[in-house]
């Protein structure tokens, strides 16, 4: 919502690739509106000095990003040449792409990370005959400092952001939400956006939050259910050994655990056995 301005979307441009463009009209917007795969749309796709550039926004880590984009730029690049002869002789020429992620998670991500498609290809290729790098740019708070410093709104979005998931902590989301905007508008934080698009703002914010603490949740139930898995397999082979005539402490050793641990195992599966 904020860079499908134009004039906001240049500003970022400029502050992403140290450029000093002033006329928005030099941008020309071709987000797809049909580009949508897993149930999310491609954020923000423009043309300017002949190059696509292809702009998300992800509060998630997700290492498949190289896949999306090229999903997403072949699309781009259908529309781009519809009603050009690909079968010519004559060469068509199409604007090289660019791709960039802004990220704002609170997984830990250094300032700049470069994703490539190789890296997802089951078997490494030396010389892979399809690439794709996708640029991450961590634009929390405390990161790129340059980046914000330039862009006023991405600075301000990421202030934005901040005090949402501070007010989240201690307040009920709807509340900390509530506080955030009202906050950011009376400090000049968003101010004019805010202002215009309140209760939209408002509901993404929500939505968002919600979405990510799902995610987390999902995350340690994955990890508590691994944990479980391992204690089982661990517990298995206790019993072979002890089955074998081997001494608690020879089982420790042998397995590189805690005496303690290895008792523990074996009394609670005595009680469930006994349940």
């Amino acid at each position: 919502m904020l860079f499908s301005d134009k004039k906001e979307l240049l500003e970022l441009y400029n502050a992403v690739n140290d450029t000093t463009y002033t006329d928005p009209e030099l941008l020309e917007i071709n987000t797809l509106e049909n580009a949508i795969y897993m149930g999310i749309k491609n954020d923000v796709s423009f043309l300017i000095a002949f190059r696509l550039y292809l702009y998300e926004h992800q509060s998630t880590w997700n290492p498949n990003m190289p896949l999306r984009d090229l999903l997403y730029v072949a699309d781009e690049y259908s529309a781009l040449t519809e009603g050009k002869n690909l079968y010519g002789k004559k060469m068509v020429k199409i604007p090289a792409p660019h791709f960039l992620v802004f990220y704002n998670g609170e997984d830990e991500c250094p300032d700049r990370v470069v994703l490539k498609l190789s890296d997802m290809y089951q078997k490494k290729e030396e010389h892979p005959s399809l690439e794709l790098e996708v640029i991450v740019l961590n634009v929390n708070i405390g990161h790129n400092e340059k980046l914000p410093e330039a862009c006023k709104t991405l600075h301000d979005y990421a202030e934005y952001t901040d005090r949402v998931r501070k007010y989240a902590k201690v307040l009920p989301l709807r509340a900390a939400v509530e506080r955030a905007v009202m906050e950011c508008i009376r400090e000049g934080i968003l101010e004019e956006f805010l202002r215009r698009n309140r209760a939209e703002a408002m509901k993404v914010s929500i939505y968002e939050y919600d979405a990510q603490k799902h995610i987390r949740m999902e995350r340690e139930e994955a990890k508590e259910e691994g944990y479980r898995e391992g204690q089982a397999m661990l517990l298995q082979i206790i019993r072979k050994k002890l089955e074998k005539g081997k001494s608690i402490a020879q089982i420790a050793e042998e397995l590189e655990q805690e005496e303690k641990t290895v008792k523990e195992l074996i009394h609670k599966n005595q009680m469930d056995a006994d349940d």
